[in-house]
């Protein structure tokens, strides 16, 4: 099911700029937001069950709560545009085709959670991207949406991947070298500058306008009970139509594919999907049929909805080649704090190279497997737990592919 909570606008050429985007309804949940007090505004966004669109869908409403009690201190919201995952580019779309909504969602948030000083953090490479929001970050100062209640900072960065954890992105927001964190363990926000902060990505923060102006009610109306409201599904590949397509949780992954992508490209035959960023686990193309768009559905199938970004393999992939591209990316990617993934990571995509160059032995495929738990739950982040699913699903999906790699 298609829809156009966020993506309303993209297609109105000139939508980036202040006057079309509020001659097309932009800025116009404020006279509600504002009538609202900012706990009201809180729980109208717990209720509408507005889960994270950044990964790891975490329902924001509950995150919003772990703020501590008001006082005189600061407090600050930090939204996360260092979209840097191979096969996700859908945050990129908001800060190209309608600016003014991601402003218009930060203006609602931080009136709920008390925040005078909020901060965008975006990759440094995105030099376009933050020049189109810097250009309507004047424009909302000028019009004096900006200043008097909110200010906001784009920072931008130096181009790591990890900066998009959000700890390694707050510690480089610090002035300091982006490196994750250690998680606590209890519940509570995330700090910046020794204050609390709130940590959310482009599309979450942009999704609240529309349940500030229409209601949490109308939000639900979209998706599944567990998954509510929309995302923008990503498709990239060997598909006919790629691009960014809005939908409701819950619809068919098959039917996304061939009725809006418009199917394998050129007709060839379907072998995989990585459903939601590369560091998905893989889903051989005749599982297909059974898997829905939400994160329930994803996770039965075991693999994750992650960023939503699909990435699409027509029956000439190879598989092992598929995943060597990925351990380079990742062993040039990982931030080297944690040993297992600083030393696994490479010694992953090493052993993967000597398997295509014909140099290769069987048991080197069950070294790669076993160097995959050794890796997995023994780092500060995720990142190398991630490398390591990703690489244990390519294998255990295609065992042959690899095998047959080996003379011995």
């Amino acid at each position: 099911m298609r829809c156009s909570l966020i993506s309303r606008l993209f297609s109105i050429p000139g939508a980036h700029t202040l006057d079309i985007a509020k001659a097309n309804g932009r800025y116009g949940s404020l006279p509600r937001l504002f009538s609202l007090t900012p706990e009201a505004v809180t729980e109208e966004v717990v209720k509408s069950g507005l889960r994270g669109k950044g990964g790891g869908g975490s329902p924001t409403g509950e995150k919003w709560l772990l703020m501590p009690p008001l006082d005189d201190k600061p407090r600050y919201l930090v939204v996360n545009a260092d979209e840097s995952e191979p096969g996700t580019f859908k945050d990129r779309q908001i800060l190209e085709y309608d600016p003014h909504l991601l402003i218009e969602g930060m203006i609602a948030s931080a009136y709920a959670l008390h925040v005078k000083h909020a901060y965008v953090y975006i990759r440094g490479e995105y030099h376009f991207w933050a020049a189109r929001f810097e250009t309507a970050l004047k424009e909302a100062y000028g019009a004096g949406l900006l200043g008097k209640r909110l200010d906001i900072t784009l920072h931008r960065g130096a181009g790591a991947y990890i900066c998009g954890e959000k700890t390694a992105l707050l510690e480089s927001l610090e002035g300091k070298r982006g490196h994750p964190r250690l998680k606590p363990h209890t519940k509570e926000p995330e700090w910046l500058f020794g204050h609390p902060a709130v940590v959310n990505n482009v599309e979450t923060i942009a999704s609240v306008p529309y349940i500030i102006e229409h209601g949490f009610e109308a939000y639900r109306a979209f998706g599944t009970p567990q998954s509510p409201g929309t995302m923008l599904f990503g498709l990239s590949g060997h598909v006919t139509n790629p691009g960014i397509y809005e939908l409701a949780f819950g619809t068919s992954m098959q039917w996304f594919l061939d009725e809006i992508g418009g199917g394998v490209k050129e007709g060839k035959a379907l072998k995989a999907i990585v459903p939601g960023g590369s560091s998905c686990s893989i889903l051989k193309g005749q599982h297909i049929p059974n898997v829905t768009l939400d994160y329930e559905s994803l996770k039965c199938s075991n693999s994750t909805l992650g960023t939503g970004g699909m990435i699409i393999m027509d029956e000439t992939v190879s598989i092992p080649k598929a995943m060597k591209n990925l351990l380079e990316f990742y062993h040039h990617e990982s931030c080297g704090q944690c040993t297992p993934c600083r030393e696994g990571t490479g010694w992953m995509d090493r052993i993967l190279a000597k398997v295509l160059n014909g140099r290769g032995k069987r048991s080197d495929i069950d070294l790669l497997l076993e160097i995959s738990m050794t890796m997995n739950g023994k780092t500060i982040c995720v990142f190398a737990p991630a490398v390591a699913d990703m690489a244990v699903s390519y294998i255990h999906a295609f065992p042959e592919e690899f095998y047959a790699l080996c003379p011995s």
